[in-house]
């Protein structure tokens, strides 16, 4: 585990590769979240974030996040990694918005629960926009039916999509071509149901710089804060 001094030098390290990224692009860096990933870290990671002022922090498996929820109060947790159908009654609730939600069973699961528990539940839509078969997600085509529904469960929010860009090192074509697919798809469903997605969840350590050219609103970033495990 890294040090409170390393982790403030790679935080610095990490908001200025943003602010240089949003400068080329045209944008601001008041309009992109860092989101840490402290998936495989222990709860000091967490409690690192929080002391340096970050609200929410990403982590991918229920279980190891559901721990640290209960050794750390003040900050807020993200689910990033895929989420079983059988796990949906350990998230409601639990989790500030759930990104993960990749098809119409999980939708159906995750209401239920939240309508159970009288929750209303965020949660982002997972996009296949890189076309990999190697990624999880909805796909480009299926969109427009899984957004349908999701948008008619009442204790479901829906505030936007997230993507991970295939693995294609040395070419950020790849990411960036991702990266479109998704803001268009975002902005085509904004039109089409006459209501705001605001967040755009795109972009790692290593494609920072293409998903913020595209219009990511949030980064998710784990090695470069917390180095290789």
């Amino acid at each position: 585990m890294i040090s409170k001094k390393e982790f403030s030098k790679n935080l610095l390290s990490v908001k200025q590769q943003i602010d240089r990224a949003c400068h080329k692009f045209g944008r601001s860096a008041e309009e992109i979240t860092l989101l840490p990933v402290t998936k495989n870290w222990p709860v000091d990671a967490v409690t690192m974030c929080a002391d340096n002022g970050i609200k929410r922090v990403g982590e991918n498996r229920v279980q190891e996040a559901i721990e640290k929820m209960d050794n750390v109060s003040e900050i807020g947790f993200e689910l990033i990694g895929h989420l079983q159908s059988n796990k949906a009654k350990f998230v409601v609730g639990k989790f500030t918005c759930i990104q993960s939600v990749d098809s119409m069973k999980i939708l159906e699961k995750l209401g239920k629960f939240a309508d159970n528990y009288q929750v209303t539940q965020p949660l982002l839509l997972q996009i296949n926009a890189g076309n990999d078969p190697a990624k999880y997600g909805i796909s480009i085509k299926e969109t427009q039916a899984v957004l349908a529904m999701a948008l008619s469960i009442p204790s479901l929010r829906i505030d936007g999509f997230m993507a991970i860009a295939p693995y294609d090192p040395g070419n950020k074509d790849t990411a960036r071509r991702c990266f479109a697919n998704l803001r268009a798809l975002r902005d085509s469903m904004e039109e089409k149901y006459n209501q705001p997605f605001p967040v755009l969840s795109m972009g790692m350590s290593g494609d920072l710089e293409e998903a913020i050219a595209e219009g990511s609103t949030m980064i998710r970033v784990g090695s470069a804060l917390f180095g290789q495990r």
